[in-house]
């Protein structure tokens, strides 16, 4: 037991390093091939930022483990939500700017419709994983459209300082080395997580929505409140909508493609509704109830508070 929690510490910590590097060098790649910073944070950098959700749930599923991976994937985006932006709100109070944030909420709720649907069956097959990935590369298209549309959105000059620039050999090491770390360190959270379900006789699902989920948010959530420190709300908020998106999309879709088969009921019956509501929350919250797009602390108090009480709920139900 004491091996598995110091092998899932350890692996924490070398994700969150080693998926620094990867963005890192996977935007400086970009950039040198002089593509613009907007297209750059809004497709690059959010796809590379679930990478580690990607692995370990790729992972997760071809060791037979597919309910710890769609755990991760939703958990994450309840994390993302409750505990990233509402820790950072209660922080520094969240003020949205961007229109291209505006129309990215509704694509969101878009995204997780199709994955209601598709997975309203009990099930996740290879047809469900190709309806995905395709969904994702219309995603990723209309991202790209979009940012070179809004070239003067407020999101552009915030990315702009946000891209690292250094020689191209330099990130291409960087990239190679993060993607390196990045396999080995999800094959020992998982493996850890694994093992510390066993021993507590919890399920999968709920180490994935828990443990593993907390823990790869954990680098989003310190990106969030050094971005607000430095006045990128938008950029802070646009990384959780941008991730959550790609969570439902490329993280879901690993155990639909590698396993498919039948999942837990308590991921369709009782955190798919509750990730919704969440998600449902930040829409009022900045575009129903605050004309202005602002999180502020109390919303920020709320947000926590209601993720300390989905932590509570899984706790008493397990």
């Amino acid at each position: 037991m004491l091996t598995a929690v110091a092998v899932v510490a350890v692996g924490f910590v070398l994700l969150a390093w080693s998926a620094d590097r990867f963005v890192d060098g996977a935007a400086a790649i970009a950039r040198h091939f002089r593509v613009s910073p907007m297209i750059i944070g809004l497709t690059i950098v959010s796809l590379c930022t679930s990478f580690p959700e990607m692995l370990v749930s790729a992972i997760a599923a071809w060791d037979g483990n597919s309910d710890l991976g769609i755990g991760n994937a939703l958990g994450s985006n309840i994390a993302n939500i409750g505990m990233v932006l509402g820790v950072t709100a209660l922080i520094v109070p969240l003020t949205m700017h961007s229109s291209i944030l505006k129309r990215e909420m509704p694509v969101l709720l878009i995204v997780m419709a199709l994955a209601l649907l598709l997975m309203f069956d009990g099930e996740l097959g290879r047809i469900d994983g190709i309806i995905l990935l395709a969904a994702l590369v219309a995603l990723l298209w209309w991202l790209v459209h979009l940012g070179m549309r809004e070239r003067h959105d407020p999101l552009a000059a915030e990315f702009a300082g946000e891209v690292p620039s250094m020689p191209l050999s330099r990130a291409v090491i960087w990239f190679v080395i993060g993607l390196v770390v990045l396999i080995a360190s999800s094959r020992m959270v998982v493996w850890g997580s694994v093992e510390i379900a066993h021993f507590f006789g919890v399920s999968d699902l709920v180490i994935g929505l828990t443990i593993v989920a907390i823990g790869t948010s954990l680098p989003e959530l310190m990106a969030s409140i050094m971005s607000v420190k430095k006045g990128e709300d938008d950029l802070a908020i646009g990384n959780v909508v941008g991730s959550n998106m790609f969570n439902i999309l490329a993280v879901l879709s690993m155990p639909a493609l590698i396993a498919p088969q039948s999942f837990d009921r308590s991921a369709l019956v009782r955190d798919f509704p509750i990730m919704t509501g969440f998600t449902i929350a930040l829409f009022l919250m900045a575009y129903v109830f605050n004309k202005r797009g602002e999180v502020g602390r109390i919303e920020g108090a709320i947000l926590t508070v209601a993720f300390a009480g989905y932590l509570f709920l899984l706790y008493l139900q397990s």
